[in-house]
């Protein structure tokens, strides 16, 4: 499977792929991206992301020249050269180009990349016996000073600090909370806990980036008869949980069996978690085809 990249018009391959040095991006974090998969050779929840996507260009205040079909065709085509059947797609749309962080300075035509790679943030034990995961010292980005529901290149710093603390401890993920104590995200996932049947998970308003696969899963629980909940949770709610799982695009679905050294429920992948996974592979047979 050759790793293409789409750069601003061009196709070339990812090992000779290059971006200019003054991208707003690589200077100062100005961009936005998307994660997608690839499963069988079609695009899940492609459009999902595009709309996330150009919800964060007209927040950001993007002059973006690509149309909403435009790039959705792009992305397609690069799939179909690249000819992979399960990959991973990364999305950038910077600003621009220029030196300084006033806008007015520089050339606001958006940088824009499609790159077609792979990856796997867990091991495939890790689905079979869940994750171990630790709260973070570092809180979620609030809301008066980024809207959490923006996926800027910028505000994964903090992500990044927390998942760090998490490997110094030894655990496969961090837990954020906000500033109120309220239990967000984790470093690259959206948590669901399950206690009684009901299946519950932040609210969007604990700041969390509300995450297309988050989206999938709720519906997913709520097909095999459990009741959804948003709503405001803290660490003790973890504690008490019956089991717990993590949703991402890079993480798909995976278990969470315990909190700081505390067990949550029996320790292992619970049952809801279990039905919610098995939904989930096959919910990812349907995407566009390329």
């Amino acid at each position: 499977m050759p790793k293409l990249v789409w750069l601003n018009g061009e196709v070339m391959p990812l090992e000779t792929a290059t971006v200019p040095v003054a991208d707003h991006a690589h200077l100062y974090g100005d961009g936005l991206f998307e994660g997608i998969r690839i499963y069988g050779s079609k695009v899940f929840k492609l459009d999902q992301h595009l709309r996330r996507l150009y919800h964060g260009i007209a927040y950001l205040g993007y002059e973006m020249h690509m149309g909403f079909d435009e790039l959705r065709s792009v992305i397609l085509s690069v799939c179909s050269q690249a000819g992979i059947e399960e990959g991973y797609i990364r999305l950038n749309v910077t600003r621009g180009t220029g030196l300084g962080l006033d806008p007015k300075n520089i050339s606001r035509t958006p940088n824009v990349m499609v790159m077609i790679n792979t990856l796997s943030l867990y091991s495939p034990e890790a689905y079979e016996t869940g994750l171990h995961v630790i709260t973070s010292s570092f809180r979620v980005i609030p809301p008066d000073s980024l809207d959490p529901r923006v996926k800027c290149i910028g505000r994964y710093a903090n992500n990044i600090l927390a998942k760090q603390e998490g490997n110094t401890k030894g655990a496969g993920e961090a837990l954020m909370l906000n500033h109120q104590g309220y239990v967000a995200e984790c470093t690259g996932d959206n948590l669901f806990l399950v206690q009684d049947g009901v299946v519950r998970t932040p609210h969007p308003a604990s700041g969390i980036l509300q995450g297309i696969t988050r989206d999938t899963a709720m519906q997913l629980a709520r097909d095999a008869g459990h009741k959804v909940e948003e709503t405001f949770l803290t660490p003790m709610d973890v504690y008490m949980a019956d089991e717990a799982f993590l949703t991402g695009t890079a993480a798909e679905v995976i278990p969470m069996v315990s909190l700081d050294g505390r067990k949550i429920g029996c320790g292992t992948p619970g049952e809801v978690t279990i039905e919610v996974m098995r939904r989930f592979r096959l919910e990812t047979q349907n995407g566009v085809p390329f």
